[in-house]
């Protein structure tokens, strides 16, 4: 399952797996067409997609689903919900880095919400990629390459990394906390584990 989201600036590199759902959050309909990319669902207030994009996809088989502008979700959460629907094992958001900040930190807190706990979250946003930790998880990298690790919503307890240059074991990261700030891959696999919380796994240059 992929979601497309809008925003300004450098567009990820992105390959959409044989047979998956696509779903744009309104502007990101936008950033589906520049790359080529099918869209089944498009989700939104409409308000930062063209007509003429629109018209488009909706003639290319895209069902179009309308909201009110004046509503409690922004356009990113009722597109990630209607993903849900679609039951997958994993989402994966692309995206551009740029834009209003404020999106872009909403975007990150929404993607450890409760709501996605039972689905693999990751994201591509510029040349980042982001991921989801939830218990454990492994994740490829390239000795040297800069991640860093984020406590959403709550202190992330019990942190064990392994393939890391400084690692942790058996850490409490509390959020806003910045002790999980740059770290560095040592290895070509980093395994991150953690009794309770969200933790957020930021690759700054994933894809420079």
């Amino acid at each position: 399952m992929v979601v497309f989201a809008a925003g300004q600036g450098a567009v990820p590199r992105v390959t959409i797996p044989p047979g998956a759902v696509v779903v744009a959050a309104d502007g990101g309909g936008e950033l589906a067409l520049a790359l080529q990319v099918a869209v089944d669902v498009v989700v939104g207030d409409l308000d930062s997609i063209s007509p003429g994009s629109l018209e488009t996809l909706e003639r290319s088989g895209a069902r179009i689903e309308g909201h009110p502008q004046e509503k409690d979700a922004t356009d990113l959460a009722l597109a990630l919900d209607a993903a849900l629907g679609f039951g997958p094992r994993r989402i994966l958001l692309v995206g551009a880095a740029g834009g209003r900040l404020d999106h872009l930190l909403g975007e990150l807190l929404l993607l450890g919400a409760e709501a996605y706990a039972g689905v693999e979250v990751d994201a591509l946003l510029g040349a980042a990629a982001v991921h989801v930790v939830r218990g454990e998880r492994s994740l490829a990298g390239t000795p040297g390459e800069l991640v860093s690790l984020h406590a959403l919503h709550g202190p992330a307890v019990g942190v064990v990394t392994e393939g890391l240059a400084y690692p942790l074991r058996g850490e409490t990261l509390e959020a806003g906390s910045s002790r999980g700030v740059s770290n560095v891959f040592a290895a070509d696999e980093a395994r991150i584990s953690l009794e309770r919380g969200v933790l957020l796994a930021v690759r700054p240059g994933a894809q420079a």
